[in-house]
């Protein structure tokens, strides 16, 4: 059984385009896109009228591990996610226990690392248990906060109950993206 797959006159749909050309695919990997020759010792499958897309990441899944694993695991959830076209999530921290911690953002991460088959990311969990905490992080290495799902903990304990300390957490965040351009564009100026 052959390795190598040639998809003819898929419609490809891409960075706004939408180009009819042939792909060859080796290994499950890529190989070239164009219009290209039948002479790759390939099975050859005819996409006239089909589309091809690339990967869609979902931004804002509830997958249930850790702790909620009668529900669902990252494997099969991811499982589940790629056979939907989706490769690639970010998920909540509304798990048991809460991501509110970098401990427990790095265990999510290391259980993901062992089962999803899936591209993973994951936001730290803040409220107003550990706002301080979060508060005196370096954020710029998180992918990101949210306090999405956390709204079962207490009433009164999200971010969005306490506008005041919402905007302390967003000057910071806003702070150091800001830091952040200036190093870039010192960077950049330094390259010419």
């Amino acid at each position: 059984m052959t390795s190598r797959t040639l998809i003819k006159n898929i419609s490809i749909v891409n960075e706004g385009q939408i180009i009819v050309a042939d792909l060859h695919i080796d290994n499950g990997v890529i190989q070239a896109i164009g219009q290209l020759n039948d002479d790759y010792n390939a099975k050859v499958i005819d996409g006239t009228g089909k589309y091809l897309f690339p990967g869609i990441i979902d931004g804002q899944v509830h997958f249930r591990e850790p702790g909620l694993t009668h529900k669902g695991d990252l494997y099969m959830e991811s499982k589940a996610a790629l056979s939907g076209g989706v490769t690639s999530f970010i998920d909540m921290p509304n798990t048991f226990p809460n991501v509110l911690t970098i401990d427990t953002l790095n265990e999510k991460y290391r259980i993901a690392s062992q089962q999803s088959l899936a591209n993973f990311g994951f936001f730290l969990g803040v409220n107003g248990d550990n706002i301080d905490e979060v508060i005196k992080l370096d954020t710029s290495k998180l992918l990101g906060i949210s306090d999405d799902g956390l709204y079962f903990t207490k009433k009164g304990n999200l971010l969005a109950d306490n506008p005041e300390t919402s905007f302390v957490v967003f000057r910071q965040r806003l702070s150091a993206t800001r830091s952040l351009n200036k190093m870039e564009s010192s960077h950049k100026n330094r390259k010419r």
